[in-house]
């Protein structure tokens, strides 16, 4: 292999940019010119870590040969990027970590992060006030007062551990943080160039992808190891090219445009695999319109979707105010390493797509996918098709079910009595960094709110109207233009600066409504300019919900229904009478790239973010001690010391076959991690409100799941409690219920049932459809089962994330061969075994195994796709397998 390996790179070369001479690992003689930038990145990681290994040749190699030679390539981030919710549990467990690695002997102090952490505290703050000019500083009151336990916990990691770093409340939602202030492009450490390779625990990570970074979404338990310093494994993906060519037609938006490629991708087929933006189209869209479309990378199912760097990249970190510096590091290495975008010479991709900008057309997404996109000219027949098909699984396939809305009711609100009909709005929101990043669709909403007003229209009373943009530089630069009196005129009051309404912390919806809602059936929904919109995720009350542009969420708060023809029919009247119609009050692009120029400057970014990390007095006030171990409080209902590692000992135990094993929860397909791991509210019937409620929580205080993912005894009660799920194992039921089949098939919750398991011994299958795990990076979509005792699930395929995080909480993912979750389990009331698993003691995964049920036989792929997966099992997770790692590294440097 002389000359075609890392040993042909030669000494490291030298970049010599504004004033300083930097080292780089250049790959230009291994990587060949058609090498799509996608893999370039990957290339360099493999020679900076691997040089004059064998084990880099192999991985250069496979990353050459577009991963057809099966060869596993070793990843290594330069930054792990967090968040609260999946943050706060990363933050406990390796606060766990350092517990057993006492346990066990070893120094606690090893388990440290090694490389760049940061933590945005965004999905905490929940839109409780809305509407009202003090709902900002209500909200941020009500986020302390649940939350300060678990910000105390994140101030203890913040002082006690290493390269570790807080994002204060209140500064703005991860991504768009990442994209406008921290993320590097090209990040420099003692005197070394490399790109800026950005794991996080959010599967929309891949925003950065828009600013030319390589990133996605990972496990929080992967997470985890990536801090520690461990590599990710993973076969090379597929390089699917999208060519975009045109220009988008006027009156359509960013919003349209991603929902069209998810649309497309979704169809064409990309899970797993990466996506590389290239082309003409691609230099006329701004990094806003790139970043939009990159955050909804894992709703078109892919690992990434990269934009490669070009002029608007630079012209986009000066804009934000990044230093000039730092944008001619990022131009003379993207250059000098082939990662800058060539419009005119494509690389070499293992499939394209072509998309011509101007047949986008004005857009929706729903009522339950992100991928359903609905044009705007067909949203209310489209409506009406999918509220009868919800009404016909409510009545148990009444045939007598129409395409007409027929559930009605009269609500009172202030007084006045309305009727409301099936597609009421109940909640439009403006939310989530997937748009409100983008100054364009943000200026366009405020217009469109003005012109609303001057023609005397104002919001439907029974809509709950918020306002959460992800950076305080929105408000920014609302303020300079003028338009925050004509939004709050529509009730869309700056509620928060955090997820909220996309992460289902949209709070209650008004009163009468929800009364309604229970009372009559009736069938409600929500507009919202976020990235998902599965079912249970919005709000538990809401049944449909749509994403939409910001201009389009404030055009349904003004129509309060869905049912209506925005194209055709009158959006809402003047006082006198006159129809007034969506064109009528649509923005011309002209204004919103006027105001845009008038209001909008690099000071706004860097004075936003001049005290990243310091916070408001709040957080300053929160005080704790920088003790290397966390003092746990047991009876805290936040954080609790997890049982993970309990009773672990220095080396891993053998791997044993399944044997009768019970259906815990029988699934179809497209099963998103919100199914199986609710973020949002935590209803008083859940048997997590009845947990909470014995340790003196009141009703009002029980908060989201979300808030609670530091709490391993809440969240296990979480598992499989979507409102929404439908476990065929108890048909009729919904939300954490199943049937325990060592009580005479009695009908019981899915926790208690576990339990029941458990105590007898008794091993657990998960059995589902296709695609299972889908959304978002949900580390506690696989932690709940594995506390509850599941040892595999059987599924048709599987989503990427959550497969690596089954595998990181030791759950086995296995893969159906031409059979169903039908076929295995008929009645879910089969006993299960999985044989052929004993062969991983050696070292190495089976192929295939065989699964029993009530003696008929099945064929099952191991999706251990490479060693680290194996190995990782085989320890029982990533915790273990790090911790005996470390401890095994201690007793080497002892001898």
């Amino acid at each position: 292999m002389a000359g075609s390996g890392l040993d042909a790179l030669g000494t490291r070369a030298r970049l010599d940019v504004v004033g300083q001479s930097l080292t780089y690992h250049r790959i230009d003689r291994l990587a060949p010119a058609d090498l799509p930038v996608s893999l370039r990145i990957l290339l360099e990681n493999v020679a900076r870590f691997h040089e004059g290994t064998s084990r880099g040749d192999d991985q250069v190699q496979a990353i050459l040969a577009r991963g057809s030679s099966g060869t596993p390539v070793d990843l290594y981030a330069s930054r792990v990027f967090l968040h609260d919710t999946n943050g706060v549990p990363t933050v406990v467990d390796l606060a766990a970590m350092r517990d057993a690695m006492a346990a066990l002997g070893g120094d606690p102090g090893l388990v440290n992060p090694v490389i760049a952490s940061e933590l945005v505290v965004d999905h905490s703050v929940i839109a409780d006030v809305f509407g009202r000019s003090d709902a900002l500083t209500r909200n941020v009151e009500l986020e302390y007062a649940r939350n300060g336990e678990r910000y105390r916990f994140l101030k203890w990691g913040q002082q006690s551990l290493k390269k570790f770093a807080v994002v204060p409340p209140g500064t703005g939602i991860m991504h768009q943080v990442n994209v406008e202030r921290l993320a590097r492009v090209v990040m420099v450490e003692d005197g070394l160039a490399f790109p800026d390779v950005c794991l996080g625990t959010d599967s929309h990570t891949t925003m950065v992808n828009g600013l030319g970074v390589l990133g996605w979404g990972i496990g929080g338990i992967e997470a985890e190891a990536a801090m520690l310093g461990q590599s990710m494994s993973a076969l090379v993906p597929d390089v699917v090219g999208v060519r975009l060519f045109g220009r988008l037609p006027a009156g359509t938006t960013a919003t349209d445009l991603v929902l069209t490629i998810t649309e497309r991708l979704r169809a064409h087929g990309v899970i797993g695999k990466f996506v590389e933006f290239h082309g003409d189209g691609v230099t006329a869209l701004p990094v806003a319109d790139r970043v939009t479309i990159a955050n909804m990378s894992p709703e078109f199912g892919s690992t990434c979707a990269l934009f490669p760097v070009d002029d608007e990249t630079l012209r986009y970190l000066r804009f934000t105010g990044r230093s000039e510096d730092h944008v001619a590091l990022v131009e003379a290495y993207a250059k000098e390493q082939g990662l800058w975008h060539q419009p005119d010479s494509a690389p070499r991709f293992t499939d394209t797509v072509d998309l011509d900008l101007s047949t986008v057309v004005p857009s929706l997404a729903g009522p339950s996918r992100p991928e359903d996109r609905v044009p705007l000219d067909q949203a209310k027949a489209r409506f009406r098709t999918a509220v009868a098909s919800i009404r016909k699984q409510n009545t148990a396939g009444d045939t007598t079910a129409t395409n007409t809305p027929t559930a009605t009711a009269t609500v009172v609100i202030d007084g006045t009595a309305h009727e409301l009909r099936d597609g009421a709005v109940a909640v439009a929101a403006i939310t989530s960094c997937t748009n409100t990043s983008n100054p364009a669709v943000m200026v366009g909403a405020g217009l469109l709110a003005r012109n609303a007003v001057r023609a005397g229209l104002r919001s439907k009373p029974w809509v709950k109207t918020t306002l959460s943009p992800g950076s305080r530089v929105v408000m920014d630069y609302y303020r300079r233009a003028g338009l925050i009196p004509d939004l709050e005129a529509l009730g869309f009051h700056l509620a928060g600066f955090g997820c909220m309404t996309c992460i289902g912390a949209s709070g209650p919806l008004i009163g009468p409504v929800s009364e309604a809602i229970a009372d009559t059936g009736l069938t409600v929904t929500s507009v919202l300019s976020g990235n998902r919109n599965f079912e249970g995720r919005i709000q538990p009350d809401v049944a449909m919900n749509y994403l939409a542009s910001p201009p389009l969420v404030v055009a349904y708060a003004l129509t309060g229904t869905m049912d209506i023809d925005l194209r055709t029919e009158p959006i809402g009247h003047t006082p006198q009478g006159a129809p007034v119609h969506l064109h009528d009050i649509w923005p011309d692009p002209a204004e919103i790239e006027a105001v845009m120029a008038g209001s909008i400057d690099a000071a706004m970014f860097t004075d936003a973010y001049a005290n990243v990390f310091t916070g408001d007095q709040r957080w300053q006030d929160i005080s704790v001690p920088a003790t290397e171990s966390f003092a746990w409080d047991e009876d805290s209902a936040y954080v609790r010391r997890p049982p993970y590692l309990d009773g672990m000992t220095r080396g891993p135990e053998a791997v044993k076959d399944i044997t009768g094993a019970r259906v815990l929860v029988k699934l179809g397909d497209q099963v998103t991690t919100d199914h199986i791991s609710p973020a949002g509210a935590i209803t008083a019937s859940s048997a997590a409100a009845r947990y909470l409620a014995q340790l003196g929580v009141s009703g009002g205080d029980f908060n989201t799941y979300a808030s609670r993912r530091g709490n391993h005894q809440v969240m296990m009660r979480g598992a499989f409690a979507n409102v929404r799920l439908r476990n065929q194992v108890a048909p009729g039921t919904r939300g954490g219920r199943t049937l325990d089949f060592l009580a005479d098939g009695r009908e019981s919750s899915i926790h208690d049932t576990a339990a029941a398991y458990r105590a007898a011994g008794v091993p657990m299958v998960v059995v589902a459809g296709k695609d299972y795990g889908g959304g978002s990076s949900r580390d506690w979509a696989a932690k709940g089962p594995a506390l509850l005792g599941v040892r595999a699930v059987i599924a048709q395929s599987f989503e990427r994330i959550h497969r690596s995080n089954l595998i990181a909480m030791g759950i086995l993912p296995l893969e159906l061969i031409d059979s169903g979750p039908q076929d295995l389990a008929p009645t879910g009331a089969e006993t299960i075994t999985v044989s052929g698993l004993e062969v991983l003691n050696a070292g190495h995964a089976p192929a295939t195994v065989r699964v029993l049920s009530d003696g008929r036989e099945f064929t099952a792929r191991v999706r251990l796709d490479t060693p680290r997966e194996a190995d990782y099992f085989r320890h029982g997770g990533v915790m273990p397998y790090v911790l005996r790692g470390l401890l095994a590294t201690t007793a080497e440097t002892d001898r």
